[in-house]
């Protein structure tokens, strides 16, 4: 009988030279043809809510890191499991192994953005993991050989020495591979070259009484690098500006097609917008702003005429992923933006490039589509988003929110004056007050920076005097200009949005 574990062990190793090959190649073809990540895209939608939103609260922007290392274990389990089949039936591990290889084909195969030649790496990738499986199971793995016997040692050591050497260059493949390339896409890279024209319409400069003199708090405007980035794409969709086009379509009078030639010849807008996550929790970092670049989209909307009974715009991914957006966000007279810009270059991949959805006072969820193609002029009661089907709010406005950013949590300072500072956000009302309180002290108000409008952050600062040594406490709590007061009230963030005043403790030496 061969032995069940050197036949794992091959399983293993094939497995890792067929994604490795495959990943490998893919570079040559782009992320379509990298089987790892056509795994991991299938998953997401697949993947139940009581599960996606344990991840992102866990991992936060690292979520696709994880979902591709979870693929690629799994992937390597399957493999081992079939190599220790091969122990007792090799025919059959075989077929198991060539059927298991077959499933990234498919999947590839049916990707809305993948073509046929995009499976050649995998097939490539599944005939190398092939020809190492049989050669790793032939090589010392005789049903005659003695196990008691010496001369089986110098074989089993040969055995091991050759599948480390083969497993070695099938990591090393996976680690040069797509993937990997993918998953660290630097932010300030574009995938082509697109020149923005100026704006018709500048944003006004940020005042620097904007951003108190604080060390440690936040940059006003937020760096692309820096920028959250929660969406369903593993890899940023590869997007030709001169193939890119949007349709507005629906309940319309007259459907409009819009290309980027189009699109730059508009007079376009420049705002300071924050944006938010539905998944930041209270005090999270799933919060950023920007100066965006863009056309209106109650513009273009009024091209299309939508009909009086339409109450919500479905807007499309090139990825599979859908919004739906309150058809009076975007016709209202706020910000809403067809942006093409952010924070005066084009828009990084990972944000969207060439063009997304930018709306002030909604959660992205429901609004910030990136790589949008399509805007559906529909009704609520007749068509659900993504996040819809999986239990979020149909509209979710954002709620007043606000972080305490210096000190940061269980920071030690010395004993004396402590400053204290952070960033609160209420849009389309805007920030009235920020109240602060040490220990289990009187709320105090806060010096605000100044503010640049309503649909950004505003940033404030606060001190503490004679400051004993010992464990402390700070909490913020925010007041919008309509009276809101920010809710102590702890709760998740399914369906619209964690709530509470965010706490951080420090200890003063």
């Amino acid at each position: 009988m061969r032995r069940p574990f050197r036949a794992a062990l091959a399983g293993i190793v094939a497995t890792l030279v067929l994604f490795g090959a495959a990943d490998l190649i893919a570079r040559a073809f782009g992320p379509p043809a990298a089987p790892l990540l056509a795994l991991g895209q299938t998953i997401i939608p697949l993947a139940p809510t009581g599960l996606v939103k344990p991840v992102i609260d866990l991992f936060g922007t690292n979520d696709k890191l994880f979902l591709i290392v979870t693929t690629g274990l799994g992937a390597l389990v399957l493999g081992g499991l079939i190599g220790w089949l091969a122990s007792h039936r090799l025919r059959l591990a075989t077929a198991l192994l060539c059927v298991a290889g077959l499933v990234p084909i498919i999947v590839i195969l049916i990707r809305p953005e993948s073509s046929v030649v995009d499976i050649i790496p995998t097939l490539i990738g599944l005939a190398l993991g092939l020809a190492v499986f049989r050669l790793l199971m032939s090589f010392g793995m005789s049903r005659t050989e003695n196990r008691t016997a010496p001369a089986s040692e110098p074989s089993r050591r040969r055995f091991f020495i050759i599948t480390g050497i083969i497993g070695t260059v099938g990591a090393a493949a996976m680690a040069a591979g797509q993937t990997v390339a993918a998953l660290t896409l630097d932010a300030g890279a574009a995938v082509a070259k697109l020149v923005l024209p100026s704006p018709a319409k500048k944003a006004p400069p940020i005042p620097t009484s904007a951003h108190p003199d604080v060390k440690g708090l936040a940059p006003f405007v937020t760096d692309p690098k820096d920028f959250y980035r929660i969406d369903t794409a593993l890899a940023p969709p590869v997007i030709d500006p001169e193939e890119w086009s949007l349709r507005i379509h629906g309940m319309v009078e007259s459907e409009v097609t819009l290309t980027m030639d189009d699109l730059l010849d508009l007079p376009l807008d420049e705002h300071h917008l924050t944006l938010t996550c539905v998944s930041n929790p209270v005090g999270g970092d799933l919060v950023g702003n920007a100066t965006w670049l863009g056309y209106p989209v109650r513009e273009l909307l009024r091209r299309a005429n939508p009909n009086k009974d339409a109450d919500m715009v479905l807007s499309h991914s090139i990825d599979g992923f859908s919004a739906s957006t309150p058809i009076e966000a975007l016709t209202d007279g706020r910000d809403s933006l067809l942006a093409v810009g952010m924070n005066g270059s084009p828009l990084p991949p990972e944000h969207g490039f060439p063009a997304r959805l930018v709306v002030p006072g909604l959660y992205g969820f429901v609004s910030a589509t990136k790589w949008v193609t399509e805007l559906e002029v529909t009704r609520f009661d007749e068509k659900t988003a993504y996040w819809t089907d999986r239990g979020w709010d149909a509209k979710a406005p954002i709620l007043v929110a606000s972080r305490v950013e210096v000190p940061k949590p269980l920071a030690k300072v010395p004993a004396g004056d402590v400053a204290v500072a952070g960033t609160a956000w209420a849009q389309r009302s805007g920030i009235k007050r920020v109240d602060v309180k040490l220990d289990d002290g009187e709320w105090t108000s806060a010096e605000l920076g100044d503010e640049v409008n309503i649909d950004t952050w505003r940033q404030w600062k606060t001190g503490f005097s004679d400051v004993e040594a010992g464990l402390h406490t700070v909490t913020v709590r925010a007041i919008d200009q309509d009276g809101n007061v920010q809710t102590p009230e702890r709760r998740k963030s399914i369906p619209n949005s964690a709530t509470g005043h965010h706490h951080i403790q420090f200890s003063v030496e």
